[in-house]
């Protein structure tokens, strides 16, 4: 194939993204001619409900692989942690790219996190940020913030907001990495699962055209994450963390699902072999249903 279509959203993130994979499947073909195609997502769509109430997986992808089932375009690329873990028939997860910074980032009109004083309002649209935000700062007002992340950190200079979470790498990405005022380290704040790496779909028999693109450290790390979410039944809108790392021949998971009000909190670390990543991802999850996390699924799923 001498010509490839990328469908992406049509945020500036998701376009440094689209264009990122543009740049290495050139790299890997000079010959390669290669197209953005901008696909508006029904997440993109609703932007005055909060995400966890909007409903439904795939609220950033479910177009984009249409198009891709439809064969208007070729190649899919999602933030991984947007990403259901269910897969539609015809399509398959062909590469996960090398992951960039996977922690969350506070960006604070009043500095660190622990300097912020009690009262002061933060912004963040994840359940997962705000659950283990409150359990680390229940002295602080949390409340949604939707929109791209020019439009966050716009929210923020116009004083709506005293400091806001996101995600590192895509601060990083769009260039506003002098913006953090604290990187949260997994051990105070547990990332989404996948956050940091890009998700590359293509039609089932299509792979090779992205293999050049797959990091296969990042991708065992990533399937033992999206491995305990599959278990627990979960969507990117839900207060599950998990954060696998490889060492060696082994893997290391922290994972944690918690309540939005900031308790309870169930915590699970797990280490298990790199070549059976989904095995310590089912483990991980069993760990945190036996401690009673499926009831916090359960109020969350039926809010």
């Amino acid at each position: 194939m001498s010509r490839v279509v990328i469908g992406t959203r049509g945020s500036a993130l998701a376009r440094w993204q689209a264009g990122h994979v543009a740049g290495e499947l050139r790299r890997a073909d000079p010959r390669l001619e290669v197209e953005i195609r901008i696909i508006r997502t029904k997440g993109d769509r609703i932007l005055d409900v909060p995400l966890a109430k909007v409903g439904g997986k795939g609220l950033f992808v479910k177009e984009i692989e249409e198009a891709l089932l439809r064969r208007e375009v070729d190649v899919a690329v999602h933030s991984v942690k947007d990403l259901p873990t269910e897969i539609p028939a015809g399509l398959t997860l062909a590469a996960i790219t090398a992951r960039e910074d996977a922690r969350d980032a506070l960006v604070s009109r009043r500095g660190a996190l622990d300097d912020i004083p009690a009262g002061a309002v933060v912004g963040t649209s994840s359940l997962r940020r705000r659950c283990q935000l409150l359990a680390l700062r229940p002295d602080l007002a949390v409340r949604d913030l939707r929109g791209n992340v020019d439009t966050r950190l716009r929210k923020l200079d116009e004083g709506l907001y005293d400091a806001v979470l996101l995600a590192a790498a895509g601060l990083s990405r769009l260039g506003h990495a002098d913006r953090a005022t604290e990187i949260l380290d997994p051990d105070r704040m547990i990332p989404a699962v996948g956050q940091g790496a890009l998700g590359i779909e293509t039609r089932d028999g299509e792979e090779g055209l992205v293999a050049a693109l797959h990091h296969q450290p990042t991708a065992l790390a990533v399937r033992a994450e999206r491995a305990l979410l599959e278990r627990l039944g979960g969507g990117c809108q839900v207060p599950v963390a998990a954060h696998a790392l490889l060492s060696g021949d082994s893997l290391a998971m922290r994972a944690l699902v918690g309540h939005p009000s900031g308790a309870p909190v169930f915590r699970a670390e797990r280490e298990g072999l790199a070549g059976e990543p989904e095995a310590l991802g089912r483990k991980a999850a069993a760990e945190l249903l036996d401690q009673g996390a499926d009831r916090i699924l359960d109020e969350v799923y039926g809010s």
